[in-house]
This record gives structure tokens, sequence and C-alpha cells, in this order.
């Protein structure tokens, strides 16, 4: 599954596109750098019911935004990406 999946996904379940979980995080200071990966997850877990893969996307996000390693971008693997740009505010509104 590549990361825009991931994202999408977790837009289907909770109704809240990335860029809606970026504001909330920001909200609680949970975009400082100092915030660990496990104190988001945890928020993540009890508030929207995510597991470990899906809250680890929006961890990314949130701390490092839209760009994402180039690694997989355009090849042949299952976590392939077409952009090293993910689309952070919400599938109905994607280009």
């Amino acid at each position: 599954m590549s990361f825009q999946a991931y994202l999408d996904k977790i837009e289907d379940k909770t109704g809240l596109t990335p860029r809606q979980f970026m504001a909330l995080a920001e909200e609680r200071g949970y975009d400082s750098p100092d915030t660990k990966a496990g104190t988001i997850l945890e928020w993540l877990k009890e508030d929207y019911d995510l597991g470990r893969g899906h809250g680890m996307a929006l961890v990314h996000v949130i701390k490092n935004g839209a760009k994402i390693s180039d690694k997989h971008v355009g090849s042949g693997g299952t976590h392939r990406d077409e952009s090293d740009t993910l689309w952070l505010d919400g599938k109905a509104n994607r280009p």
C-alpha cells in the first residue's frame, strides 16, 4: 500500500483529512520536534482507533509535512507512490 493510500484509508475511517490531523496535533502541541511518536500514536489510537501503521503515517505528516522520500516514487513495488509530495487536503479535493 502506498503512503498516499494509507492517508486515504485514514480519511475513510475518521472523516478527517491529513491536514485536519496536522491542525489537531498543533492544537495539542504534538507538532513540536520534542514530541515522541509514541505520544502521538497513543492519541490517535485512543481518539480515532488508528493502529500503528496508519498512526505512523500521520506521525510522519505531522512531523515532516507533505514531502516523502523518493525511494519508492515510480517504483514497481507495493509501497510505491506517484510523487514525493503527498496530498493532504482530502480525496475529494485531489486535482
